[in-house]
């Protein structure tokens, strides 16, 4: 793992972060979503987003971006609490480290290693509310919308 945390990414950025990019496709369904992980990473400007029309672009695509630190809820002030809850309340649903262009600078591996990265195919950055597992690891209390933001920046 990482010894120096600073200018860290986080896996389950919005578009509109800074630096923002795609680094994976979500696939799979509603109840089992996954995600399919470029090449490549991809920046992604406002005519894709157009194309997409109601969609919402994390409905498509996980993004990558510099960690907000403070400015995100998940935040504690040391280090990412998603990425533990993320381990402690969802399965693995790969045996292996996925490939991933995010690792060398991501926040979760830094902090709790491959574990994460064994759960990240099934983490999706917006999702409907409910109390599925995927809920039950994002929600920060006290639950501030009708969606779930994983990466949940105070407006």
């Amino acid at each position: 793992m990482l010894e120096e945390k600073q200018g860290l990414s986080c896996p389950s950025a919005q578009p509109d972060m800074e630096g923002a990019r795609v680094f994976g496709v979500i696939g799979g369904s509603v109840e089992e979503p996954r995600v399919a992980y470029l090449k490549e990473s991809a920046a992604v400007d406002a005519s894709v987003f157009e194309k997409l029309g109601n969609v919402q672009p994390t409905h498509v695509f996980r993004f990558s971006a510099k960690c907000e630190e403070h400015r995100c809820a998940h935040f504690n002030g040391q280090r990412c609490t998603l990425a533990q809850r993320i381990v402690e309340k969802l399965d693995p649903v790969v045996d292996m480290l996925p490939p991933c262009l995010v690792r060398p600078t991501c926040r979760w591996f830094a902090e709790v290693g491959g574990e994460a990265c064994r759960r990240c195919p099934q983490v999706v950055t917006l999702i409907p509310k409910s109390d599925d597992k995927l809920n039950q690891a994002a929600r920060v209390e006290p639950l501030r919308a009708a969606t779930t933001e994983i990466c949940d920046r105070p407006a």
